[in-house]
């Protein structure tokens, strides 16, 4: 067997059926699915139990957060990839195909995300992997531009969790998704992480996820997906620069903190996002920081190089938006 699928679920039982159906009309049978219940209260486990008596499920005791959900799963596995999908999804026929093939164009692919589009309307993207800047904002390729673009296999600088597969062996060289974020931005942390071990991460445009988006957390913007978000944020950066990068990229990412400050005071949610950083600044010395070895060197290089060319990226995408709505 090639691929185990771990989804991880917290009060999902009304996205379940739609997300194990689709994945039944797989054209590769070649993977064995596990559930990973963050202790849901709305019936998830009686539910599954006489519905998928077949589907493997392991029963938290309590919500770990997606962090600690995909873990346990990943560490029940024992197929050669893991493929993450987030419950509030359904799959294209082809999806597990697809992303068997495009990992295994190369061993030092560490994850490929897929293309995944907006469920409500499948003509626009939901994401097409992410991107990492130097302003310190994590970004979703491609949210809302026509399902026509990113029609490219390519390098990213990291996958998204929600519909992404993952080399298995990589987790022990690598260390797991970090616990402590418990949800967001996580993905994002173990694509840097591998990219400093000198794994690559890619994205395979055939390999299609219809996605609602926001499925457990209930919302685009809350208190408790901001708040979480803000505080990652300090960490992700904390744990995988070394002293001289964070130095060098101060600046820089002082102005992306004043921005999004800005941003969500704007919103409502500026107390939140400070709450956060605070947070995160406040618990550093609890942070499992990469350890720095002198002949990852030049992986620090190549990826400072990369948020540079990705925030020129996402500024020229931010340009064209605007003079496109403007026009319209």
């Amino acid at each position: 067997m090639q691929v185990t699928i771990i989804i991880p679920n917290y009060n999902g039982k009304h996205f379940l059926t739609p997300c194990l159906q689709s994945l039944k009309k797989q054209t590769c049978q070649d993977f064995k699915t596990i559930i990973v219940d963050n202790a849901s209260t709305d019936g998830s486990l009686l539910f599954l139990q006489q519905a998928y008596p077949t589907v493997s499920v392991i029963a938290l005791r309590e919500n770990y957060g997606f962090s600690r959900a995909v873990n346990e799963g990943i560490k029940q596995s024992t197929t050669p990839y893991v493929i993450l999908l987030n419950n509030d999804t359904t799959t294209d026929p082809n999806f597990v195909a697809e992303m068997v093939q495009a990992i295994q164009k190369s061993p030092r692919i560490f994850s490929t995300s897929s293309k995944m589009l907006q469920m409500h309307n499948p003509l626009k993207i939901d994401s097409a992997g992410d991107l990492y800047t130097l302003i310190g904002w994590g970004v979703n390729r491609g949210t809302g531009r026509f399902a026509t673009h990113y029609k490219k296999n390519e390098p990213i600088f990291s996958a998204c969790a929600g519909a992404a597969i993952y080399r298995r062996n990589a987790f022990s060289k690598i260390g797991y998704f970090d616990e402590t974020h418990f949800a967001y931005l996580e993905d994002i942390d173990i694509g840097y992480r591998a990219k400093i071990y000198g794994y690559y991460n890619t994205y395979a445009t055939k390999a299609i996820v219809y996605h609602v988006g926001s499925g457990t957390s209930g919302s685009k913007y809350n208190t408790f997906k901001v708040k979480l978000s803000a505080r990652n944020s300090i960490w992700l950066n904390y744990k995988n620069m070394p002293l001289p990068q964070l130095l060098i990229n101060f600046l820089p990412l002082l102005l992306g903190y004043l921005v999004k400050t800005a941003f969500f005071f704007q919103i409502g949610f500026g107390k939140d996002y400070i709450a956060g950083l605070k947070e995160g600044l406040q618990t550093l010395k609890h942070c499992n920081k990469v350890p720095f070895k002198t002949k990852h060197l030049p992986n620090y290089i190549g990826i400072e190089i990369e948020l540079i060319k990705n925030t020129f990226l996402y500024v020229s995408d931010w340009v064209q938006r605007k003079i496109t709505q403007n026009e319209t």
